[in-house]
């Protein structure tokens, strides 16, 4: 029994430094960070967002214009932008977080490695990284930020999405920890969501890919786990796998399921036209190249508004290329240039579209005072509960103050001219998500821990300036400023 009692106590003292090296503990000069734990993680709170939201808008005026006259409308794209771009990236690719999302929003890029969010908090990143030094976007039209987003599917059934981020306790010319995993984890997806990326279904985990019922469940499956993982936040989209039509029809049939997109057999959207509101329509969107995707947005912009169409790309593995596309369009067309694009998600689009259908904007007149009251009604899994109203006959020289309900948490306006419209007109940007504010606050508190960090504060100031004026934003700004 001797002879063994010194291996028994040393495989003991093995599984003891084992388990604790799981949580934060030196383990071969790496360590795994409680950062990982995804129930540690904050997370927009999604689930809290309600339907049928009222939001009331009321202007006060001068007196120098009829506001009998004034027209209130909802534009066809948010912010008055003349072309729709949407980017969705299949197969729940790691290169979603350190290009796609990296690139949008100031982080560092690398030519040949990734990372995840776990190394980007720790700063554990490889030694080549490089960034444009400035985040991407357009603006509200008032002078605020927008960034671009895009769509990620999710690989919900696949354990490949729980792997754990390794960091280096000092710095290691290993760099085995900055290869590419199989899946995006998500650890990194949950910090996505928090900057307005969307998701999508893409493929399920059942060898009868070609049997309605088998996809149907899975979706099921696939969809449990998400809001199981994601502290409630649901999935709407589906972006077809591989020309799978099976998908489809599965989708036709899961009632979460509301927006699609594919490749072929689908519908094209012209932004401009469309009337109705895209439940379950097959959407087009198109696999191309960097170059095809330039020539696509120039030959887009140079069409009158009424025909152009939304370019929707589909995209797999993105890098150092795709992060350049997206540099270019700020640079032309985005916060950087003319300013005149629109890149939300694929489900922010479909939910836009979607309440500016089916929702209800009305008119009343007290005076000189004229009183907005918008409806959104959304729907399950709705998560962007915001409009842009055009007050056709109303300039920024006529207002002499604009207020609105508590239901609305971001407000913004200006004097806006389009090529649908006739003159400069008023348009007014409202966003009614519930904890926009506290969003705002975890952001600010980031940037409290670290303040040596320009990108924290840059992204402290980006959450507080979707807030309406109030005591709250000041104070936030003050704790940055």
């Amino acid at each position: 029994m001797r002879k063994y009692f010194g291996k028994i106590l040393a495989l003991l003292l093995i599984a003891i430094v084992y388990t604790s090296c799981e949580t934060k503990d030196m383990y071969q000069g790496y360590w795994v960070d409680e950062l990982n734990d995804i129930t540690k993680a904050y997370i927009y709170p999604y689930k809290n967002e309600g339907q049928n939201i009222v939001a009331e808008i009321t202007i006060e005026t001068n007196g120098n214009v009829d506001l009998s006259k004034v027209k209130a409308e909802i534009p066809h794209l948010k912010y008055n932008k003349e072309l729709l771009i949407m980017l969705t990236q299949d197969d729940c690719k790691h290169a979603a977080f350190c290009h796609t999302w990296a690139t949008i929003h100031n982080r560092p890029l690398s030519a040949k490695y990734y990372y995840d969010y776990v190394h980007l908090k720790a700063n554990d990143l490889p030694s080549d990284v490089h960034s444009y030094n400035e985040t991407l976007g357009s603006t509200d039209g008032a002078g605020n930020e927008v960034r671009f987003s895009f769509t990620t599917t999710v690989a919900a059934e696949w354990n490949g999405m729980n792997d754990i981020s390794v960091i280096a306790l000092q710095p290691l010319e290993n760099y085995d920890r900055f290869s590419m995993k199989t899946y995006l984890n998500w650890r990194s997806l949950i910090e996505m969501l928090n900057y307005d990326v969307g998701i999508a279904f893409h493929d399920v985990k059942t060898e009868a890919v070609q049997n309605v019922d088998s996809v149907r469940k899975h979706y099921g499956v696939a969809q449990d786990i998400m809001l199981n993982k994601l502290a409630g936040r649901g999935c709407k989209t589906l972006a077809e796998p591989e020309g799978n039509k099976t998908y489809i029809r599965a989708a036709e049939g899961y009632t979460p399921i509301q927006a699609i997109t594919a490749q072929a057999e689908t519908e094209e959207i012209y932004p401009f036209t469309v009337e109705r509101d895209l439940h379950k329509v097959l959407q087009h969107r198109e696999f191309m190249s960097v170059y095809e995707a330039k020539a696509e947005v120039e030959s887009q912009l140079s069409l009158a508004a009424e025909n152009r169409r939304a370019i929707h790309i589909g995209v797999h593995e993105t890098d150092l290329g795709w992060d350049d596309f997206l540099f270019d369009l700020n640079e032309k067309y985005g916060k950087g240039g003319r300013d005149v694009v629109w890149v939300p998600s694929f489900e922010e689009y479909y939910e836009y579209n979607y309440n500016r259908v089916n929702g209800k904007v009305e008119k009343t007149v007290s005076g000189n005072k004229l009183t907005i009251k918008v409806t959104i009604p959304g729907g399950q899994y709705f998560y962007f509960p915001s409009s842009t109203i055009n007050l056709l006959g109303l300039n920024m020289a006529d207002v002499k103050s604009i207020t609105s309900s508590n239901s609305v948490t971001g407000l913004s306006y200006a004097d806006f001219t389009s090529s649908t419209t006739e003159g400069s007109n008023l348009m007014v940007n409202i966003d009614c998500r519930s904890s926009l504010a506290s969003h705002a606050e975890h952001y600010v508190k980031e940037y409290e821990e670290n303040k040596s960090n320009d990108l924290l504060k840059a992204d402290a100031l980006y959450f507080i300036g979707r807030l309406k004026d109030s005591d709250q934003k000041s104070s936030l700004l003050n704790r940055v400023k």
